[in-house]
């Protein structure tokens, strides 16, 4: 996933927050911790990535 573009998520700030990046993939969303860019990362559907985000909008 070298030539990926990762953006900064809206919500994400440098203030010890949630710090997480996304990447639109062909058939996927890339989810990985900015804070660790070698580290693990997260491929989920299109419609996993907008349950997921129905999801934490009602936390």
């Amino acid at each position: 996933m070298d030539d990926v573009t990762w953006r900064k998520a809206r919500r994400s700030n440098d203030h010890g927050g949630a710090c997480v990046e996304l990447a639109a993939l062909p058939k996927s969303v890339g989810v990985r911790d900015s804070r660790d860019p070698d580290g693990p990362k997260l491929l989920l559907a299109p419609a996993a990535f907008r349950a997921l985000l129905a999801d934490l909008k009602q936390q």
